[in-house]
């Protein structure tokens, strides 16, 4: 903090993150943090904020949220509600049941072993498994009685996240927007390592692995300079702009050059993403 001159530093992790140790460690400094719950955790005060009556705010886009205080605990607590995710992870659910019921399908018919060897992949699949029940038989079977008390239980958790925040002054709205910006910088490590090639490194020398990495930084420095500009992901913007050409045409009057049209949503600016909050923010 001395050396970035920073009089406040908020830290942003997800849920891996979030035991009391790793809590206390990131207040050492005089700091805050926006960490990701575990919804599923069976977390007492999880369970006692998802609990806890009272309307959303619509915050920005279609993101509502709802700040929730608890007796005796000093973090504040914020519910976000999706309902496009809503509407999501409810047909990832179907389509997990799907799948099971067809890979089931016509498995009375196997023997004994090919019938086990088909129980062992299903059980590597955490999703269908859960709703896998086998008979006494050794018969497999969808588990109609899980598959609603839990269609019921995760009706309430459909779309939702929760947030814990040591910070007393920021808003609820500025806490989400601040999260939400965790995946930017995910995105950011996903897109050095697969699209710019961060890794591996074939350089030997120092100064030439650094100068590697300089590169990679730039050039996501570009692609997000690119994204906000056209309001476009970098994958749909680099397609357009690859169609972009440059012609040879020879006549009477001699030979020139021309380059096709540049795709109007190539040039279209949108507006920028906004950047950090106005205190510093650091991402695990």
């Amino acid at each position: 903090m001395r050396d970035w001159c920073l009089g406040c530093v908020i830290w942003v992790a997800d849920r891996g993150f979030s035991s009391r140790a790793n809590r206390k460690f990131l207040q050492q400094g005089g700091g805050a943090y926006i960490i990701g719950e575990k919804l599923r955790s069976g977390s007492a005060e999880a369970q006692a904020a998802l609990s806890r009556q009272g309307r959303y705010k619509t915050v920005t886009g279609n993101l509502q949220v709802k700040e929730v205080w608890l007796p005796d605990v000093g973090d504040r607590f914020i519910i976000c509600f999706n309902p496009d995710q809503a509407v999501r992870d409810a047909a990832v659910r179907a389509k997990m049941i799907t799948a099971l019921e067809a890979m089931t399908a016509g498995s009375d018919q196997l023997s004994v072993t090919r019938r086990a060897e088909l129980r062992g992949r299903i059980s590597t699949m955490p999703g269908p498994n859960r709703f896998l029940r086998v008979t006494p038989g050794g018969l497999l079977r969808t588990d109609k009685a899980k598959e609603k008390a839990e269609e019921k239980a995760e009706e309430n958790l459909d779309g939702k996240y929760l947030l814990r925040s040591a910070d007393p002054a920021m808003s609820a709205e500025d806490i989400a927007a601040d999260y939400k910006q965790l995946l930017e910088v995910e995105r950011g490590w996903r897109d050095m390592k697969s699209v710019l090639d961060l890794r591996p490194v074939y350089h030997r020398l120092e100064e030439r692995i650094r100068a590697h990495v300089i590169l990679c930084w730039l050039a996501l420095l570009l692609v997000r300079v690119g994204e906000n500009q056209a309001g476009q992901i970098w994958p749909a913007l680099r397609r357009e702009l690859q169609r972009i050409a440059i012609g040879t045409f020879t006549g009477p009057a001699g030979t020139f050059r021309q380059r096709t049209d540049i795709p109007r949503t190539a040039l279209f600016p949108a507006a920028c993403r906004p950047l950090a909050h106005a205190s510093s923010l650091c991402f695990l």
